[in-house]
């Protein structure tokens, strides 16, 4: 499903399940969570799989995505990347550099957040945003807007090497139907039924440089189909 937010220099491997008979991790790999519960084992091996996968796509050898100091994947050079799990649901994604920045994805289960936790995340016009929408049309604007946010990290953080708080940076979501240039339009296919959208995320601190220009705003796409919400951010490269 997160093929529909991509343009086609970006490729998606996905799997709802966590069957991959093509193999598992690499020693490297099996190190990180040698001491995991079989959750987290099972979710991070998926995962890796998906985005072996997506590096088959671009013509790239099989090779070990480690964790770095933050939990984020270790791309190989010239590659630029994101994973996202949650339950029933395993995603990567993957591109040359030379053509995209940075690339955030998230998914999230299509259901309330917990009590308390909209508040923690949110900024007050965020929040009353979400309560005004009551979720409405199928769609959980709270968990929808937390997925946005964690999009939004993924994608500052390989630019930065700096935290993002989820106060520094304001999400302002649309309810037009939005669709990447050059992928299929979320009304086909496995997404059929699915609603869809797009937002703007404005960095509330210093936005961080890309080709020289300073970024302080991120452009993204939304989804919300099959029982789950997924928010993707590509930012370009630089011309040149």
């Amino acid at each position: 499903m997160i093929d529909h937010l991509l343009p086609p220099q970006v490729v998606a491997v996905e799997s709802r399940g966590d069957d991959y008979p093509d193999g598992g991790l690499f020693p490297e790999e099996e190190a990180l969570v040698a001491r995991a519960v079989a959750k987290r084992r099972r979710e991070f091996t998926a995962a890796r799989v998906c985005a072996r996968r997506a590096l088959a796509q671009l013509g790239r050898p099989a090779a070990p995505i480690l964790s770095g100091t933050r939990g984020e994947p270790l791309w190989p050079d010239g590659i630029v990347g994101s994973i996202t799990h949650c339950d029933g649901y395993r995603g990567a994604v993957a591109a040359d550099s030379s053509a995209v920045a940075s690339v955030g994805i998230d998914a999230e289960p299509n259901g309330p957040l917990p009590d308390g936790v909209l508040d923690t995340v949110a900024l007050p016009e965020e929040a009353a945003f979400v309560r005004k929408q009551a979720d409405d049309g199928g769609v959980s604007w709270g968990r929808l807007l937390f997925c946005a946010k964690e999009a939004v990290y993924k994608t500052w953080y390989p630019l930065t090497g700096r935290w993002l708080g989820f106060e520094e940076a304001r999400i302002d979501l649309t309810t037009d139907p939005v669709t990447a240039p050059g992928a299929t339009p979320p009304a086909t296919g496995s997404a059929a039924g699915a609603v869809a959208g797009g937002f703007r995320a404005r960095l509330l601190v210093d936005g961080p440089q890309v080709g020289g220009l300073a970024v302080q705003e991120f452009s993204g796409r939304w989804l919300a189909a099959e029982g789950l919400v997924l928010a993707a951010i590509v930012l370009p490269a630089p011309a040149g």
